[in-house]
Formats: structure tokens, C-alpha cells, sequence
């Protein structure tokens, strides 16, 4: 139930079944990949793709309706994304929200859809003896959704979608110049030309018979694909989607969108104002469509000019020049044409036409030289390396749904091979040639986003229209009735899966490595943890345990920080770093038969890097311009607040990342090395590794990269509790903002605590789950938000308990109401036993799905690693959640949420939302400055 922009990255799609990678082999001397899939089409014209995939006890269910902006008729536009949020109601056999609670409470991750120019796609991820209720829910939606669809679902959702619009449009940075880029791209009559989700007018001019008239077109099985990949046996599977599936009508045929996109013949130049402080500049060209002639040349020529810190716009704008704060470029490839889109974003003091002046001096120069053969060769690696990430997970945006995208777009859901070749073949000559051919100055859009005040046309909600004689009343559906399906089908026998523990060895400098052997696919993953963080940052200097990471990828002792991103993009890799609250890491992405020389690089960013000066003062100047884009972030400004208030200003933990301005200006050289040499020692470090390495391997490896890393005492001691004010309001003044971003924040417990397993289940059903009573109470039955979440952060020492959601600003104070009434509902009374049962087994069978991927098996190893839990620890987790119990449940209620200890914190239009929070007896509001800081006292 999320968007997808015109800048949506391109993605080169995954595979399933591989060839093996010999050790020595360059990522494009490699076989070609294939997948291994069945696909059949049932005698309504469903069409029905099979893989299989036993690597865990999980199945993901993805369906793709062939429909979207792209059929939008004239005054319809952002109808196809209402009704995908149409498509969650009730349908005749499953009341509304039934089937989330079942979903969840069955152990489904990834679960969701989302609607592009293209198409409309409804996805989960369920374990394997619950791929029935999966297809018992979707099938229902396809045959029998319009049966009980009426006004008050629309009513509804037309809220919820245009508080969704305020928050992904209007309330984030940017997001009216971005669409401001298809205004000026495309003619007014042409289906790219609206944002997907439509304006409010848009949403608001839906009809009941609209919506009725657009399911009964668009949503037969004919019109659909659906594709199934995990653990399953073939033969079962195809006759349970026969048996849902089977019997539903075909709808009339559906002809593909007959569009001519005129060309641009001369550049088009639009200047856009938004509640922002840095100039940004969108580049935009039509290209050719996915997949034909010339849109994988294009994709090459992106990761070239702005794909990471080896591409051409990086190097010149930000890093030699340091106009740019960020830079992007993409390929976005669609059906009826494609986009070619450069995002730039300027420093502070640097105006926008200097900066287009730069990006057309590259563009010049790529047009009239081109490429070298190393920087194809560095694109073509980078992107076959993401492309095999991506193919890790199954549900989501992974396997299932790119198979379905290829089955969309070419007809082949095994295009994979195809794909992989085309790219391979990509030489600098072709990249020049397409560049040449529609990269041109003339055949461009330019917008220009500046500092200002947006123009938003929000219009107040109409009165919903009056029911009709016949509501109430059963509509006549397009599928006979059947009793049976109103009876939701039973599981099958729970597979078994046990939780990858790992284990473990340590050199004798007391670096400790933990190791999961995955040979699934020839990828490795490590991070190189420090158990310090933000946390250990001194009181004077918060963010530096930050800076210190930002500036171990910015030069050692033998290679330069432009060094460093080529040889990594060579390789094909990815190198990150970053710094937490309690631990900071430097993170590693490689094939295979790059992992040796990747991890060589690794060792030495973290073993000898040099903090060159002129590299400091770059990444200050950068740290101060994130910190300048921070205040554009009414989400990120409210979390900066909270942890102040909560935490004092004083405590380390009460600051972001990035710490304060006049923190940032004052870090010297000479703190910076000291951090370093005080925290990245081995006895205070560990590599987590997960992949195709060995442990024989991975320990050959890891003694000649660490072994002489010199050895000393881990630092020792923990900051102290909450120091923050006394103050339970808090406001941060956003003049002109539609929406209020919410965070409370109160006093939470560390990671070792015993209460773990029922905090975590007590959670689940307060606002852990998209079930939950928060988000049924404030995003399905109130309409106030696009969605709201809780949690505990649980740190080493206590971290706090949250809540999180952005509303509507003309209900910011019913919305606080109704998150207090809700926290207040689980201390009173005990859970029922269906809410129990749904919030414990949404967690205890969830696990496998989320040691899908290298990554999500390193993070849970990195967890014990940070927090001190012994290496069984998952292994006795299921345990622990299956015997939580609801008085359990309320004990820890009791015990950790008390509302007379949460603080408010409210970024927003305070004029409006001020005198709806005052009420509320929460005390005098404590307003803090655009960067959620205290305002400095004058002397």
C-alpha cells in the first residue's frame, strides 16, 4: 500500500537457480543464470508460475494485476493506487481486517502491495504449511471483493490515501518538485503525466460506482498472474490455485494502453518552491521502454554518472568540487516509455545554476568521449552484484515479484539469461551512442526545486454522500456465492526450521568472529563491528562516534578515498560504514570471487585509515549540509527532539547521528584518531561473516587480513539513565505544515532484560503489527494517519519505549488522545485470548522469514555479538515467545507503560496544533528550535 516514484531506481531483475562461480572468476566471466520455473495458464486465464526454492519453510504469493496509471481513464487519475487500498476491505466470505489478523498471526511477512505505472501488485510471505490461507485470501479478493464494497470502506481509504499523499508528497522534502518532473515531461491527457497516487481532487472524485465499474474491468483472473516461490511441491500447489482460483469469471479482454508519448523537441524548464533549505535540480528524458533497444545501455550510463562514489557526478560535484550534496541518476524503465532522470542536490551557499553548469559539463563530456572500458566494466559489476542480492529473498521486491515483472514485460518469466547477456555485452561505445541519442540538452526537462512556500491545494473533505435505500444491501457480484470459502482452511503440520546459530572462533588479539556458512549463492556478507556508538560519543562532542566511522572510506595509509570506491565498484562490491547507539560498523557486500580482495579493502579502511585533513574538513562541510537537509525531515526533526527531551542534553544519547552544528565545527583531527584508537581494537570488535565461504576458508582469510591488528584494552563503562526535561510537551513550529509528525517517547528496558519475549508480544498487538490496535484505531476506523508503529529500542543500557506516526494536523490532538486511550486499554485488562494468540504466533512463526537473506542471518549474529547473548540464543527464542501468556503480557504493560512518564513531542504547524494539545493535561509545551535542539540561551 505504498507508491512508487517516477525515480524509482532501476533494478536489474534476479534469479533463482545459479551455476556455480569458480573462485577466480570476474563477476562477468561467470555463467549466465537461469531460472528454473513452470509456468501453466488456467482456463480463465489466470496465469500461474511455479518455483520451487527449499532453502527455508517459507512460500511467498505474489499477484500482479496488469493494470495501473497506465489505464487510468481521463478524470480517474490516482485510481488504480485507491484501489489498491480498496483491495485490503472486506470481500464476501472475509469480514474487513480479518484477513490481516489471520496473515499476521499465521506468520506473514512482507505483506502488502503497491501500485506502479504498470501494474498492481499484492504480495506475502507466509510459511509453508500456510500457502493456502495466502491463496484463500487473494482468491477471495479477486472473486468477491465487489459483492460487500461500499461507500464506508471508500470513505475511508480516500483518508487514509490522502494523508498517505500529505506524508510521501506534501510533507516530504522534495516531493512536490519531484512531481512537478512528470508535469513537465509528459502532456496533461498522457497516463505518466499524474503521480501515481493522484492529487486530492483525484482521490476525492472517486465514486462507489467507479470503484465498482474498475474491479468488474481490471480484476479478473485474466488479467493476472500470479507467482509462487518457496518451499512447495508442485503438483499441490497447482491444485489448491485451481481449487480457489479456478471457478472464478474471466472478465472482458484487456487491451494493452495505446499511448504515443510525444518527444521533447525543445528543453523545458519549470522552478518549483518547497519547505526546503537546499536548492535541487531533476534532469529528466524520455527514453526507450523496458527492455527494447537501448534501456540497458542506459542503465549502464546511470551507474557511471551517478551510481555511488565511483560515478562521474560524484567525483566532480562532491567530492573534487564540493558543490553537490548528493548526487543520483537512473534509469527508469516503464512500459509506455522509459525516464532518464539526474538528482542533484546543492551545498549550502551554492546556487542551482552553478550547478547545472556542472552536470551539463559532465554530460558534454561523456557525449563527446565517453566511457572509459573500466568504467563500463565497474556498472556492469555493480550491477550484477545487486542483481544477485536481490534474488536472496523471496517474497517482497525479490524472486517472486521479478519474475512476475518479467513475465509482464517481455512474456518470459526466464528472461533472466537474456537480461545478464545483454548487460555483459555493454560496451563504452554503446554507452556513448545512447547517451548521444537521448541524453541530448533540447530533449530535456529541467526542474528546479528552491527554498519557498510550496503550492499545496488540499481541499477539506466533503461530506461523505448519503447512503443510498440499498445500502446495506448485497451488491450482485460477478462470482456465485460459495459457502465454503467462508471458512478459512487450516494449516497443514508446522515444518520444522531451526534458527541459524553460527559459530564462532577468536584470534589471538581477541577479535572474536562469528560465522554462518550459506552456500546457496555465491555471495558473502560481513560487517566489522565496535561495540561503541553514539552512546560513547563524550558529552561535548555528540556525533563523533559518527564522523569517526564516515571517515574510515576516506583514505588509509595507501589508498585515496577515490581509491577506495573504484576498487570496491571493480569488484563489483559495496563497502558502507555507520555508527548506532551502541555499536558502529563498516559493512561488506561481495561475490564470492571477489569476497578476498574485497575483505583486503575492509581490513584496511578499518586497521589504517589516515583522517587526511582535507578529507576532514570535506566530510564536516558535508556532515553540516546533512544536518541543514535534516530540518527539511518533519519525521527526523521529531526524533531528534524526543531524544533530547527525553535524554538531556547532557547524555550522549540525546542527539542523532550527526550530533549538533557547533559539535561538527568543533571536532579537530586529533579527535577523530583518538576515537578511533580508543574503540576500533580487537577485544572490542567483531566480523560477522554469512555466505559461500567455509569456515576453514573464512579463517585463512581473516588471520592474514587481522591478525596482527595490534591488540588492547576494550573501553569499559555505560552512560547513565535519562536526564531529559521535565517537560511532557514538547513542539517543534513547521509554519504551513499539513501534517503533524508524532513521536512519544517514555522509558524502556535493555536488550538482556527476561521481560523480552512478552514485551515483544505485548507490543505486537499495542502497535507492533499492521493489526494492531494503534493502526486499526488511528489509520483503519479513524482515518487519521497512513499508519503508525511502536516499539521498544532495546539498547545495552535501558533505551526508551516509542510510538511513531504522522497525521493529520486538523486531528493532532485526537490523535494524541486516542495513542494514550490505547496505551491506558493494555495495562487495564488482560489481551483476549484470539489477540494473544494472533500478537505471539505473528512473532514465533515470522522467524524464519527473517533469516532470508546473509544480511538479516549477520545483523541477528551481529545482535549477540553487541548486546552479550550467548551464541544458542536463537535456538531457545521460539521457546520463550510460545510461553508468554497474557497475564504476562499485562504485567509488562504495567510495569513499562505508564503515560505519566511518556513525553509528546509534536513537529507542525503550531498555531494549529497547539491549542488541540494544551488540552490534554500534559503541562506546558517546551518548544524547540527547527533542528529539535533547545534554543541557545544569550548571555
Amino acid at each position: 500500500m505504498r507508491t512508487f516514484s517516477l525515480l524509482k531506481p532501476f533494478i536489474l531483475l534476479s534469479l533463482f537457480m545459479l551455476a556455480s562461480f569458480p573462485s577466480a572468476d570476474t563477476p562477468a566471466q561467470t555463467p549466465l543464470p537461469t531460472v528454473a520455473f513452470e509456468k501453466t495458464t488456467l482456463p480463465n486465464g489466470l496465469q500461474l508460475i511455479l518455483v520451487e526454492d527449499r532453502r527455508l519453510p517459507i512460500v511467498a504469493v505474489n499477484i500482479w494485476y496488469h493494470v495501473g496509471p497506465a489505464n487510468e481513464a481521463p478524470g480517474l487519475r490516482g485510481f488504480a493506487h485507491l484501489f489498491e487500498h480498496m483491495m485490503f476491505s472486506a470481500t464476501r466470505h472475509i469480514p474487513r481486517g480479518l484477513a490481516d489478523q489471520l496473515l499476521e498471526g499465521a506468520g506473514a511477512t512482507d505483506s502488502n502491495g503497491s501500485t506502479d505505472y504498470d501494474r498492481t501488485n499484492y504480495y506475502d510471505t507466509v510459511p509453508s504449511n500456510q500457502l493456502e490461507l495466502a491463496l484463500w485470501v487473494h482468491a477471495d479478493r479477486m472473486g468477491y471483493l465487489l459483492d460487500v464494497l461500499d461507500q464506508k470502506a471508500l470513505t475511508n481509504q480516500q483518508d487514509v490515501v490522502r494523508n498517505e499523499r500529505r506524508q510521501t508528497v506534501e510533507g516530504e522534502p522534495y516531493g512536490v518538485v519531484e512531481e512537478a518532473l512528470a508535469h513537465a515531461m509528459f502532456p496533461k491527457d498522457h497516463p505518466y503525466y499524474s503521480p501515481i497516487i493522484g492529487s486530492h481532487a483525484d482521490i476525492q472524485a472517486a465514486k462507489l460506482e467507479d470503484v465498482r465499474q474498475f474491479f468488474a474491468r481490471y480484476y479478473g483472473p485474466n488479467n493476472a498472474s500470479i507467482v509462487i516461490a518457496g518451499d512447495i511441491d508442485k503438483a499441490r500447489t497447482r491444485a489448491l490455485v485451481e481449487r480457489y482460483f479456478g471457478g472464478l469469471r474471466r472478465s472482458e479482454p484487456v487491451a494493452r494502453p495505446s499511448v504515443t508519448t510525444p518527444p521533447i523537441t525543445a528543453e523545458r524548464r519549470v522552478v518549483v518552491h518547497d519547505r526546503v533549505e537546499l536548492p535541487r535540480i531533476y534532469m529528466g528524458w524520455l527514453t526507450p521502454p523496458a527492455y527494447q533497444p537501448g534501456d540497458i545501455e542506459l542503465a549502464v550510463a546511470a551507474e557511471i554518472l551517478g551510481g555511488g562514489k565511483s560515478s562521474r557526478l560524484y567525483k566532480k560535484l562532491v567530492y573534487e568540487r564540493q558543490i553537490a550534496q548528493e548526487v543520483d541518476a537512473a534509469q527508469n524503465s516503464y512500459g509506455i516509455t522509459s525516464t532518464f532522470v539526474i538528482d542533484v542536490i546543492a551545498r549550502n551557499g551554492v546556487d542551482a545554476r552553478t550547478l547545472e553548469a556542472a552536470i551539463d559539463a559532465e554530460l558534454a563530456e561523456l557525449r563527446e568521449h565517453g566511457p572509459s572500458q573500466r568504467e563500463v566494466e565497474r556498472a556492469r559489476n555493480s550491477l550484477e552484484t545487486a542483481l544477485l542480492s536481490s534474488i536472496e529473498k523471496l517474497g517482497g521486491d525479490g524472486l517472486a515479484d521479478q519474475l512476475n515483472h518479467y513475465n509482464q514485460y517481455t512474456g518470459d518469466p526466464g528472461y533472466l539469461s537474456k537480461d545478464i547477456e545483454q548487460l555483459r555485452r555493454v560496451t563504452p561505445q554503446d554507452v556513448q551512442r545512447v547517451v548521444r541519442a537521448y541524453l541530448a540538452k533540447a530533449s530535456r526537462a529541467v526542474v528546479t526545486g528552491l527554498p519557498g512556500s510550496p503550492v499545496v491545494i488540499d481541499p477539506p473533505r466533503p461530506r461523505a454522500p448519503r447512503a443510498s435505500k440499498a445500502a446495506g444491501k448485497a451488491v450482485q457480484g460477478i462470482n456465485t456465492p460459495e459457502p465454503w470459502r467462508a471458512k478459512a482452511p487450516k494449516p497443514g503440520p508446522a515444518p520444522g526450521f531451526t534458527l541459524p546459530q553460527g559459530e564462532t572462533f577468536r584470534l589471538a588479539n581477541g577479535l572474536t568472529v562469528l560465522h554462518h556458512h550459506n552456500p546457496a549463492l555465491p555471495l558473502v556478507s560481513a560487517q566489522l563491528l565496535v561495540r561503541s556508538g553514539n552512546a560513547a560519543n563524550p558529552a561535548s562532542l555528540p556525533g563523533l562516534a559518527g564522523f569517526t566511522a564516515q571517515m574510515l572510506e576516506e583514505g588509509t595509509a595507501t589508498r585515496s578515498a577515490p581509491q577506495i570506491a573504484d576498487e570496491i565498484a571493480q569488484l563489483g562490491a559495496f563497502l558502507d560504514t555507520g555508527s548506532g547507539v551502541d555499536a558502529s560498523s563498516v559493512s561488506l557486500l561481495a561475490l564470492r570471487a571477489s569476497f578476498a580482495p574485497a575483505l583486503d579493502i575492509l581490513a584496511d579502511v578499518v586497521l589504517h585509515p589516515a583522517f587526511p585533513t582535507a578529507e576532514v574538513e570535506r566530510q564536516r562541510a558535508s556532515r553540516v549540509n546533512d544536518l541543514i537537509q535534516q530540518r527539511d525531515d518533519p519525521e527526523a526533526v521529531a526524533a531528534v527532539a524526543a531524544a533530547g527531551a527525553f535524554w538531556g542534553g547532557r547524555h550522549p544519547k540525546g542527539y542523532g547521528q550527526l550530533g549538533t552544528e557547533p559539535a561538527i565545527r568543533s571536532v579537530t583531527r586529533e579527535d577523530l584518531v583518538n576515537f578511533w584508537r580508543r574503540h576500533y581494537v580487537p577485544t572490542n570488535a567483531a566480523l560477522v561473516v554469512s555466505g559461500a565461504i567455509t569456515r576453514g576458508e573464512l579463517k585463512t582469510l581473516v588471520e592474514s587480513r587481522f591478525g596482527a591488528w595490534q591488540t588492547a584494552d576494550a573501553p569499559s563503562g555505560e552512560p547513565g539513565g535519562p536526564e531529559g526535561s521535565r517537560a511532557r510537551l514538547v513542539v517543534v513550529d513547521q509554519p504551513g505544515a499539513g501534517q503533524t509528525a508524532l513521536r512519544v517517547i517514555g522509558p524502556g528496558v535493555a536488550r538482556t532484560t527476561p521481560d523480552f519475549a512478552a514485551l515483544q508480544v505485548m507490543n505486537g498487538a499495542l502497535g507492533g503489527m499492521f493489526s494492531s490496535r494503534l493502526n486499526n484505531n488511528l489509520r483503519e476506523t479513524k482515518g487519521y494517519t497512513y499508519g503508525i508503529y511502536s516499539g521498544f529500542r532495546f539498547d545495552r543500557t535501558p533505551g526508551p519505549f516509542l510510538i511513531d506516526s504522522t497525521v493529520e494536523r486538523a486531528h493532532t490532538g485526537a490523535s494524541v488522545r486516542e495513542i494514550i486511550k490505547e496505551v491506558e486499554g493494555m495495562r487495564e485488562a488482560p489481551l483476549p485470548a484470539a489477540e494473544l494468540s494472533a500478537a505471539r504466533d505473528a512473532l514465533l512463526l515470522s522467524l524464519p522469514g527473517q533469516f532470508e537473506t546473509n544480511a538479516d542471518v549477520g545483523a541477528s549474529l551481529a545482535e549477540l555479538f553487541v548486546y552479550g547473548l550467548p551464541l544458542d540464543y536463537y535456538k531457545g527464542l521460539p521457546a520463550q515467545l510460545r510461553a508468554v501468556t497474557a497475564g504476562q503480557v499485562q504485567d509488562v504493560a504495567r510495569k513499562y507503560l505508564d503515560p505519566q512518564q511518556m513525553k509528546v513531542v509534536a513537529v507542525g504547524d503550531r498555531k494549529r496544533i497547539l491549542p488541540q494539545l494544551q488540552p490534554l493535561g500534559l503541562g506546558t509545551a517546551e518548544v524547540r528550535d527547527s533542528d529539535g535542539q533547545l534554543p541557545r540561551r544569550t548571555p
